[in-house]
């Protein structure tokens, strides 16, 4: 006889199960593994649910499985990367899928469906991006530094939109340093550049800064990545890439690749 229920199984970066879950023919969750992780998907279930009604009418048992290409450690746009695969599958839109589940400005979801560097801004609510091949003349003094330690994205969102409330202008002075970076022809002009943006966003958020927090002695800039302060941290120097990953092994931080090895590539 045929399974009455959904099955669901989250395979790690090793091929093992960190996540296995069971949900009823609607899309509940029935018990698994971790609470946690099984409500929040029954909640994306149930918001596809909201733009499709009658998707799980039906529907015959299906059993999903997921695998990380990466560390879960690391975060890099995991749930993102979820919810766009689950938006494209069930034929909804991945956006308000988020809107309705984890939040956010749908930023990472375009970066998850996106095949090469993006420009990202919402407008009146709504997300706009366009494609941007970008590789920077500078690319090669690039970095990106795992951070080893894991911040809460919805945390991170929560504070930003509690803090630019109160924060007139700081959009407009954001995306401004966005452009400056864009038109950046050396390292020394894009690290003048990253160090003005964490002052900026570092004291409108009231948080320490990354570089000052961790890395005080180096010679260039370092800029938090995703929500402030965690996962992982783009560093720019006027060194080598190569001198730079030595650089921040030396403190302890073996998790380093250049732009080469981490940028999406057109």
């Amino acid at each position: 006889m045929g399974s009455t229920e959904h099955q669901w199984v989250s395979l790690g970066f090793d091929g093992l199960p960190w996540f296995e879950g069971r949900f009823s023919p609607v899309g509940v969750y029935q018990g698994g593994s971790d609470a946690g992780v099984g409500e929040r998907l029954e909640g994306l279930f149930q918001a596809i649910e909201q733009q499709r009604p009658g998707f799980w009418m039906r529907k015959e048992m299906l059993r999903f499985e997921t695998r990380l290409s990466f560390p879960r450690e690391w975060g890099l746009g995991s749930s993102s990367t979820l919810i766009a695969a689950l938006g494209q599958w069930a034929k909804v839109d991945p956006f308000q899928l988020l809107a309705k589940t984890f939040g956010g400005s749908g930023y990472d979801i375009a970066c998850a469906l996106a095949r090469q560097p993006i420009l990202f801004q919402r407008r009146d609510g709504v997300p706009h991006y366009v494609d941007y091949p970008f590789r920077p003349p500078f690319a090669d003094y690039i970095c990106f530094v795992y951070l080893k330690r894991k911040q809460d994205s919805r945390e991170g969102i929560a504070r930003y939109r509690k803090i630019v409330k109160e924060t007139p202008g700081l959009l407009g002075r954001v995306s401004a340093l966005t452009v400056r970076f864009l038109q950046a022809r050396s390292a020394e002009a894009a690290i003048r550049i990253l160090q003005e943006h964490e002052e900026l966003v570092g004291k409108a958020l009231q948080l320490p800064k990354v570089k000052d927090a961790l890395f005080p002695e180096f010679p260039g800039a370092v800029k938090s990545l995703g929500a402030w302060g965690g996962d992982f941290a783009m560093a720019i120097s006027t060194q080598p890439g190569e001198v730079t990953r030595q650089y921040l092994r030396g403190k302890g931080y073996e998790t380093v690749f250049t732009w080469g090895e981490m940028a999406l590539q057109a």
